[in-house]
């Protein structure tokens, strides 16, 4: 064991000799401390071109030829047209008119509906027609016009249209059909304002053409204004009859009957 280790001895120490006379031959030691003592060297800095501001340049007109010299010059300027909408109206109707809403009492509404059933049947049978009574929602807020079911498969349209509506007058409005939703949206909201329909209102709608329909307007309130105007009428009668009875001298001793007594009278006969 003693003799072995001594020849590795031997052997090691050899080829360390040998290794640091290679090292000397190369001058790997000088080179290292060449290293150290020398300081990195610094990458130069690059130069940066300053920026020139670019020159303003004016628009010198183009050359032409001679025989364009009387004619203005074409532009090539592009025009953005306007897209086809519609025309919106105005209309003076108010939010705030939805807090003096009038509800129409159920027999003033049951009164309506007669009146327009009986207009409804006095129809021509060729075109159909139906009955709609106004409600709030119809007339005032959200201004959508529900239209019968069974109507709109019969008769309407099975994809959304526009549809005309032309009052007793003659005047036409042009109202937006929803097919899926079977009702009126777009134009209704015009048509209600304009013949200021309120709730209890009944509306016979008489389909003259594919898409066009005849409206004919039952006034819920209509009876009672008639009743008015027609004592005013009756009292304005009998003012003139007394009149003329004291120009002429004579002694009225029974007053002149209004119109409503002659009615009762005739109808008691």
């Amino acid at each position: 064991m003693v003799a072995s280790k001594s020849n590795y001895e031997k052997i090691r120490q050899k080829r360390l000799e040998e290794n640091k006379k290679r090292m000397e031959e190369l001058n790997l030691k000088k080179l290292a401390v060449d290293l150290r003592t020398t300081s990195p060297k610094t990458s130069p800095v690059k130069q940066v071109k300053p920026r020139l501001p670019r020159l303003s340049t004016e628009l010198v007109p183009v050359r032409r030829s001679s025989r364009f010299a009387d004619k203005s010059p074409v532009s090539y300027k592009e025009v953005a047209f306007e897209p086809l909408e519609r025309p919106r109206r105005s209309y003076s109707y108010q939010r705030r008119d939805l807090l003096n809403r009038i509800y129409a009492s159920d027999e003033v509404r049951a009164h309506a509906i007669d009146r327009a059933e009986q207009l409804q049947s006095g129809l021509e049978a060729d075109f159909p027609s139906f009955v709609k009574p106004m409600t709030q929602s119809h007339v005032t807020g959200g201004f959508w016009l529900g239209l019968p079911i069974h109507f709109c498969k019969d008769h309407l349209p099975s994809r959304d249209e526009y549809i005309t509506l032309v009052d007793e007058n003659g005047d036409g409005t042009e109202t937006k059909y929803l097919a899926l939703k079977n009702g009126l949206s777009a134009g209704w909201r015009g048509f209600a304002i304009d013949h200021k329909l309120v709730d209890g209102d009944a509306v016979v709608f008489q389909l003259v053409s594919p898409r066009e329909f005849k409206v004919y307007i039952i006034r819920a309130y209509e009876s009672e204004d008639n009743e008015e105007e027609n004592d005013k009428e009756n009292d304005e009668e009998q003012e003139n009859d007394k009149e003329n009875n004291e120009d002429a001298g004579q002694d009225v001793d029974v007053t002149p009957l209004n119109k409503r007594a002659k009615r009762t009278r005739a109808s008691r006969k």
